[in-house]
């Protein structure tokens, strides 16, 4: 029995399990940060569930005190799908990795994106397999050495950011393990999303993919390489904010600020509204001279699948009444056998 307390912490959120990932993951951040968002929602715990398939981040469930569902295989999203309709009133999470989520759950992840049911996902991204043991992910680069692929990966890899917003995802963004403040106010944006919200985690695999995303993370590096969506504000980064994003027809290319030739006002200005640039910044991430976007790319209202399902429901039964399953189940063609 989960019981309700007027305000909840950090811990409340925590479970007597031990944390099975290994010292250094970044899972650990994801958690923490869920973890201390959640409090501030002002949810009853027990309308939090979580759901998850298989892989190192389908963990997340047993760590967790909440209700919670430990699925199989890249099947998360459609137990959540279901489970949103049949209960519209919880809060339901799914947790899942680049490999679970993109690749055999490819077909359910958009599915529950058109759709646009309101379940929150959270995809691990270290672009490997980890918990088989560094085999290539649908997110790892072309050309990469793994164990599955010696001689370098063959396919070209998913964006998932774009995947999401070509499934018409209404809720679309980015962040860093190692960004942890920046990581929660994301966090908090998509549980306050009404519809399909979508966040990326770039996530460092420490023993079968370390320092896949260090240029993002490191102190040295990262704010020449990262640029922080803010709606309604020019794309400005660098260490001294020197340098800006500016379209040249609808290409992305980077400028000095201080050349002289160019100023803020030349800049792309953010819009989370504006369907066309939220695939420009996706697209973005392809680009290796290109910094990459972090934050929220992508966020519009739309009807959510579960209450236009529900109003069918009360209009069917306002118009015919209560349904009756033994009359549903025996009309039209029927046969006995034996």
């Amino acid at each position: 029995m989960i019981k309700h307390v007027d305000k909840y912490a950090a811990k409340n959120f925590q479970t007597d399990q031990d944390v099975r990932w290994c010292p250094g993951c970044g899972d650990y951040s994801i958690l923490a940060q869920v973890q201390r968002v959640l409090p501030e929602l002002n949810i009853p715990k027990h309308n939090f569930v979580f759901i998850s398939g298989i892989g190192c981040s389908s963990r997340f469930p047993y760590y967790m005190d909440t209700y919670g569902f430990h699925g199989i295989h890249g099947r998360a999203a459609a137990i959540a799908s279901g489970l949103k309709v049949a209960r519209p009133d919880l809060s339901i999470w799914v947790a899942t990795g680049d490999g679970d989520g993109m690749s055999i759950g490819g077909n359910h992840f958009i599915h529950i994106c058109r759709r646009n049911i309101d379940v929150k996902i959270l995809l691990f991204n270290n672009q490997i397999y980890g918990l088989t043991k560094g085999q290539y992910s649908p997110t790892s680069e072309f050309g990469k050495i793994t164990k599955s692929s010696p001689q370098g990966v063959p396919d070209h890899p998913f964006n998932p950011l774009l995947l999401a917003l070509g499934a018409e995802a209404s809720f679309v963004a980015r962040g860093l393990d190692r960004e942890p403040k920046l990581l929660q106010q994301i966090i908090r944006r998509a549980a306050e999303h009404k519809g399909t919200a979508f966040l990326e985690v770039y996530q460092n695999c420490n023993v079968f993919n370390d320092g896949a995303f260090v240029k993002f993370t490191e102190k040295e590096t990262k704010d020449d390489n990262v640029v922080i969506l803010e709606h309604s504000k020019p794309m400005v980064f660098g260490k001294e904010k020197d340098k800006g994003i500016k379209l040249e027809g609808f290409t992305p290319v980077v400028v000095s600020l201080k050349d002289g030739k160019h100023s803020v006002n030349d800049l792309i200005v953010h819009n989370e509204k504006d369907t066309m640039l939220s695939f420009i910044l996706a697209r973005m991430s392809n680009f290796p001279e290109l910094p990459r976007p972090v934050g929220v790319v992508y966020a519009v209202e739309r009807p959510r699948y579960e209450d236009v399902v529900t109003q069918q429901i009360n209009d069917s039964i306002q118009k015919q009444g209560e349904g009756d399953l033994e009359k549903l189940l025996n009309h039209g063609e029927t046969w006995k056998i034996g």
